[in-house]
């Protein structure tokens, strides 16, 4: 992996940034300067003499000032939206409540073992077949969890204007986008596995320090699904087990090539891919 990283390090490209997450290409961005020239073609630091002519002409012949422009506020977010809104910041927090019930809470796992599922998501629902145009129809918001004590995931429908849950649906093999909580987890599985000696490594390399936590990292991830005969047994689970193949980037620096390595969240564990 280091070789790979080392032929990419040091590529600059002048005012554009390419990253591209399957191929582990690091660009540099360079930007041009301006210092020392304004648009109008005055030099820094000097006036133009006909604007601040024209401006004493315009006092002196008693035209008012132009008040200088005022930027508002944005006005306060409702606590409730209507009809198709997009949900306020307040009915996000609230249906998260309503929807994770004690009984839910006591009987899942988060990612890094904590008691609780994992949230991945809030989202407006989609009205009924019948309720399609309805002024009146119920507002609903689906909350998406994952539990890791047996890899299920969870949707809870809660209407807004009761303040309950009105359906709840469970699938196994299902497997959403990541949550940035899930890419973190796998990063630090990763740099404590000794098949993220290489990850380490190219990040000394690139920074001079040691890489010892995800937040020193910016990550990009995507689910990752067994294909029969295209890795280790190790991985055979992949899409039943939540497992995520990681794209890091040094911040404020290259990218690192770790496509070859597997992380299975549920059975916290990583492997490397046959070639």
């Amino acid at each position: 992996m280091r070789n790979i990283v080392h032929r990419h390090l040091g590529k600059m490209v002048a005012g554009t940034a390419i990253a591209v997450a399957g191929t582990a290409v690091m660009v540099a961005v360079t930007l041009p300067g301006t210092a020392g020239a304004d648009d109008s073609g005055t030099p820094a630091g000097r006036s133009a003499p006909q604007a601040a002519g024209a401006a004493g002409a315009g006092a002196a012949g008693g035209g008012k000032a132009v008040a200088p422009g005022v930027v508002e506020a944005a006005p306060a977010e409702g606590q409730k939206g209507e009809g198709r809104d997009p949900l306020t910041d307040d009915e996000l927090k609230r249906v998260e409540k309503i929807a994770l019930s004690r009984q839910l809470f006591r009987s899942s796992e988060s990612v890094d073992g904590e008691r609780g599922p994992e949230r991945l998501g809030v989202d407006l629902a989609e009205p009924e077949a019948d309720e399609a145009g309805r002024p009146d129809a119920p507002r609903r918001a689906d909350v998406t969890f994952y539990d890791y004590r047996d890899d299920t995931l969870v949707t809870r429908t809660v209407d807004l204007g009761t303040g309950t849950v009105v359906h709840t649906d469970t699938q196994h093999g299902v497997q959403p986008p990541l949550s940035r909580a899930e890419k973190a987890e796998a990063a630090g599985l990763l740099i404590a596995d000794p098949l993220g000696s290489g990850l380490k490594a190219d990040y000394k390399d690139a920074t001079g320090k040691a890489l010892t936590s995800p937040d020193q990292l910016q990550l990009s991830g995507a689910v990752y699904r067994a294909a029969p005969g295209a890795q280790p047994a190790v991985l055979d689970k992949c899409g039943e087990h939540r497992c995520v193949r990681l794209f890091p980037k040094v911040k404020n620096g290259p990218w690192v090539d770790a496509r070859s390595l597997v992380i299975d969240l549920s059975a916290r564990k990583v492997a490397r891919l046959d070639h």
